[in-house]
């Protein structure tokens, strides 16, 4: 930038603005220091680029700045929001989706059930998938409420050794 009237204007502009620009911008980011220099050189450069809005006084400058600052933190914040932020140590082409974990761990479970006796498994799929309780299923098996509590436990004892010796652990 040549030594202009802008340039003149915007080095004026620093000097009288950037301390109190800065400490609204660390306000507006919860102290976040790197956010907030990016929210003051944004703002900055908007005033550049608009440099008759800011040719006024000196009041009605600072209030165009603390606008325009606000409403980029507020935007930097939406889309944040928008796209969390994903941290993992495993190179995004090797990382497995949700999907994916889903679908093993449902292959793990079917595998292991397979294991289990006639009983068991019934017991379990009664209770765990069909969803009902212990006076459903007896009258259901017809047996008394006792044995469905017994087979639920072994039978579940039994799935996590077979889930175990497929390698899931807790």
């Amino acid at each position: 930038m040549s030594d202009g009237p802008e340039s003149r204007l915007m080095r004026a502009l620093h000097d009288e603005h950037a301390s109190a620009l800065w400490s609204y911008a660390l306000q507006l980011t919860s102290g976040d220091r790197a956010r907030a220099e990016d929210v003051v050189q944004e703002t900055l450069l908007r005033a550049w680029r608009h440099p008759k809005v800011l040719d006024q006084s000196q009041r009605s400058a600072r209030a165009w700045l603390f606008t325009v600052a606000r409403r980029i933190a507020i935007d930097d914040w939406r889309s944040a929001a928008s796209r969390p932020e994903v941290v993992t140590d495993v190179p995004p082409e090797l990382a497995i989706t949700d999907e994916t974990e889903r679908a093993v761990q449902g292959w793990l479970v079917a595998d292991a059930l397979a294991e289990l006796s006639a009983r068991h498994r019934e017991v379990l799929a009664l209770c765990f998938y069909q969803g009902m309780s212990v006076t459903d299923a007896a009258q259901r098996l017809g047996v008394p409420e006792g044995t469905i509590k017994s087979r639920t436990h072994y039978a579940l004892r039994a799935l996590r050794l077979a889930l175990e010796e497929r390698g899931v652990t807790r």
